[in-house]
């Protein structure tokens, strides 16, 4: 409480703001990683609150995904703490179904995120020593200002908060749609169109593979080296194979033992544009954040020649584009399957934690916890298993901090009584 009237001091204007004190943690978004935190910390008996900028939860998977999509990995490895699918899901559950899990997920735990309400900043004042979260609400068409104070901050907003849209000479004179894969959701309405997919990673796989099962004739563009492994092996998650390999053998040996199988499924794939890179898919993933693509069917239309592989882009012009090998193809359409980015450098002020490029400068398994109650949740390059991880350590060390400030605070309160005791005896 002393704190908080330092903080009162420190800004004049603190009481003519619409404010509200957490008694707990501010979690900045409602996404898994955002959910899986809240379930953790509820377990612990520890108060929170959600904001989500969005009008419901996984607003990515509700709202930014094709329809087609389905989990790349086994549930197993996709499912959040303390609630595992229902046993009757299939082994990659689809987009629906996992909105479905997420919904009753948040349900379970009695998990109510303050929807619509977009976060400005957050920063941690000094003075006081609680941190300082501004936000706008949304309700219709009218928006307020709302500032919340907490002990500790968990930033959830992930490593997929905003789409990348590459600035390409030409493109706004191309004329025809070009949209991002966020806004993709089926290939129905390109049906007979000649379709260029920029981008060559599970998204744009996916994309192209969707596009050719409605008729469309797309073309994707493969400006640099990629790793591709099927999903399967012999009947085995080649997920979950890794993963066993790795408790045996070093990560080198285990991606030359992937690109091998990899080899004997897939076949040679440099003769189709796809060039390996030097690195191996395992390592690639976990200094640079590159995801392999796990083929569940592209692989075979570009073989047949029903997806075309190009090179990069030189430039656009009216219903064309011009390839970096001099190529000209006429199309109709423009998908950017370009990827995301955190938006955390947006919004998050001061600080040592994050990088430029809004992912904790600590790596794995070091990023999930910050200085001052900052912490960062799904920001490891590891999927959903990833964020699980993060979330059970940093509600562990948030309960360890309440448990021990709400006992210390029944210490002095007992202290405080015990006085008024004694001095009533005089």
């Amino acid at each position: 409480m002393e704190n908080l009237f330092r903080l009162v001091d420190h800004d004049q204007d603190f009481f003519q703001r619409k404010w509200t004190l957490v008694n707990g943690p501010v979690i900045v978004g409602a996404g898994p990683s955002g959910l899986a935190t809240a379930a953790c910390l509820k377990e612990q008996g520890v108060p929170f609150v959600v904001l989500e900028r969005a009008d419901c939860i996984a607003s990515l998977w509700q709202k930014r995904t094709y329809d087609r999509l389905k989990l790349h990995l086994p549930k197993q490895f996709c499912q959040l703490p303390k609630l595992p699918f229902p046993e009757d899901f299939p082994e990659y559950p689809t987009k629906r179904q996992f909105i479905d899990y997420l919904e009753s997920y948040a349900k379970h735990f009695d998990i109510n995120p303050k929807f619509n309400e977009c976060v400005q900043s957050a920063r941690y004042d000094e003075t006081s020593g609680f941190w300082r979260v501004k936000t706008i609400v949304t309700s219709g068409s009218n928006k307020t200002e709302f500032e919340y104070v907490c002990r500790s901050l968990v930033v959830a907003t992930g490593e997929n908060a905003e789409c990348v849209l590459p600035d390409i000479e030409g493109l706004s004179e191309f004329g025809g749609e070009v949209i991002h894969a966020c806004d993709y959701k089926s290939g129905e309405k390109f049906k007979g169109q000649k379709v260029l997919v920029v981008g060559c990673g599970n998204s744009g796989m996916e994309v192209s593979l969707d596009l050719c099962n409605h008729n469309a004739s797309p073309s994707m563009v493969v400006r640099s080296s990629v790793h591709v492994l099927p999903r399967e092996i012999f009947g085995k998650s080649t997920f979950e194979l890794a993963v066993l390999m790795m408790k045996w053998l070093p990560l080198w040996l285990v991606d030359k033992i992937m690109l091998i199988l990899a080899w004997l499924v897939l076949g040679n794939i440099e003769k189709y544009g796809l060039k390996r890179p030097s690195t191996g898919p395992l390592e690639l993933k976990n200094t640079k954040g590159k995801t392999p693509v796990l083929d569940i069917g592209a692989l075979e239309k570009i073989r047949s020649g029903d997806i075309n592989v190009v090179p990069g882009i030189k430039r656009f012009s009216r219903g064309q584009v011009e390839l970096v090998n001099g190529e000209k193809l006429d199309i109709n359409s423009v998908v950017l399957a370009t990827g995301y980015r955190s938006n955390v450098p947006s919004w998050l002020q001061g600080g040592e934690f994050f990088s430029k490029n809004g992912y904790p400068k600590a790596s794995f398994p070091h990023g999930w916890k910050g200085k001052a109650g900052l912490y960062a949740a799904g920001f490891t390059r590891r999927g959903l298993s990833g964020a699980s991880s993060d979330a059970m350590r940093i509600a562990q060390d948030i309960a360890q901090v309440f448990k021990d400030e709400t006992k210390q605070l029944r210490m002095r309160t007992v202290a405080r009584h015990r006085r008024c005791i004694s001095l009533s005896q005089f």
